[in-house]
């Protein structure tokens, strides 16, 4: 009898919202989103206010209000610093009654971030950090992963460059977990198609003189110099790099991670016959396109895979909590897994660690000749099925991963 008395009063508890707290708090009168992003730093052009702009077209395709409720978009600049963002998060989460955070560059926020999320029950939409890691070993059940990580991105390109032949390796690698991710994954792939690796060296976050990392490069006489580093610093070896005549003396390049609007920077004479991968171009299909000139519209830039993450993965939460009825996390994160996701004109999965998988692509930046118009950039010269080109599930060391056997 007694303990009939005390779970009914736990019952009563939880409905007045007294006991679990976040969850209780998770019903209020509107569903907000966070865009939590890089606004001043590295990968600013690649994410930052665009984030926030593809955030709002999502809410805006969805219809403004989801199980009766207005959703609301707030917007932050984490400033690449774990424990800036980790303070907004908190607050987001306790005062301003944030249900899920989206964008998310650098991957020791988004695991930084990953334990607060767990302890209050909160969703993460990862678009802009890349490490495998947050899908492996560290996955949770209330983070999605919605972008091209290094293994994708590392394995699309490599594979392309050993074919033509590059079967010999330099990586220039920026010096944080992403970096070490993407180099490592490259050289696997690189070794496993019987490739070298002839040696790395490692440049700080936010490098502006590449010369003697590029000289050390040159010298080892790598057939592909692999750069394993993002936005600005990108787009600052590729500048030197041509500057140095490093493709004159039969080197090429390889961005593990380069992004449409780090080729508008670097310009088409400067970047033609790039190779990247990638699983979002804005000229690829209708679908693409037509999502594309609408941010184009108001951004004066066509979207990068990040952004388009973004407003992929804000329209599947919120079908998610339609579909759910609630937006108590637990809840939303296993239907956000069983709902097929819509990726303009495609379908998409989402896997049990939260990776989202996808078809991608592999490209040569045109020569400026060969150019269409503004913005046309890429030609394609590899697809990648999804089922290819993500790390297989039981290969992350994710604690999820058994649920995909459960479900069969």
């Amino acid at each position: 009898m007694m303990g009939i008395l005390v779970r009914r009063s736990i019952a009563v508890l939880c409905g007045l919202g007294l006991l679990f707290p976040s969850i209780a708090g998770a019903d209020s009168n509107k569903v907000v989103i966070g865009v939590l992003g890089d606004q001043s730093g590295v990968v600013a052009d690649v994410g930052g206010k665009g984030s926030v702009l593809a955030a709002r077209l999502a809410v805006e395709d969805f219809g403004g209000t989801v199980l009766g409720k207005p959703i609301e978009i707030l917007d932050a600049d984490h400033q690449e610093k774990v424990d800036i963002a980790s303070s907004i998060a908190r607050q987001w989460f306790d005062e301003k009654g944030v249900d899920a955070i989206a964008d998310l560059p650098n991957t020791g926020v988004v695991l930084a971030l990953q334990a607060i999320a767990r302890t209050k029950r909160k969703i993460l939409l990862v678009s802009g950090a890349a490490s495998t890691e947050i899908t492996g070993k560290s996955c949770s059940p209330f983070t999605t992963h919605w972008t091209d990580d290094t293994y994708a991105l590392a394995n699309g390109t490599a594979r392309a460059m050993v074919k033509q032949p590059g079967d010999s390796w330099y990586f220039l690698t920026a010096d944080y977990s992403f970096g070490y991710d993407l180099e490592a994954s490259a050289a696997t792939t690189v070794r496993s198609l019987g490739g070298r690796v002839l040696g790395s060296v490692r440049h700080p976050l936010g490098t502006n003189d590449f010369s003697s990392y590029l000289l050390q490069a040159q010298a080892s006489g790598a057939k592909v110099i692999g750069l394993a580093s993002a936005g600005s610093d990108t787009v600052n070896a590729i500048k030197q790099a041509r500057e140095f005549g490093i493709e004159r003396s039969g080197q090429r390049l390889a961005a593990l991670h380069a992004f449409v609007t780090d080729v508008n920077s670097i310009g088409l004479a400067t970047a033609q016959g790039l190779t990247v991968t990638t699983g979002f171009y804005w000229n690829e299909n209708d679908g693409t396109r037509q999502w594309s000139q609408r941010f184009f519209a108001v951004h004066g830039r066509m979207p990068t895979r990040e952004q388009a993450g973004v407003y992929v993965s804000v329209k599947h939460y919120l079908a998610a909590v339609k579909a759910a009825g609630t937006t108590e996390a637990q809840a939303v994160a296993t239907m956000m897994r069983e709902l097929p996701v819509q990726r303009f004109g495609n379908t998409a999965t989402v896997r049990p660690d939260g990776r989202v998988v996808y078809d991608i692509g592999v490209y040569e930046v045109v020569a400026p000749e060969k150019s269409k118009g503004p913005w046309d950039f890429y030609r394609k010269i590899a697809d990648i099925p999804g089922s290819q080109a993500f790390r297989p599930l039981e290969a992350g060391g994710c604690s999820l991963a058994g649920q995909a056997d459960a479900k069969q």
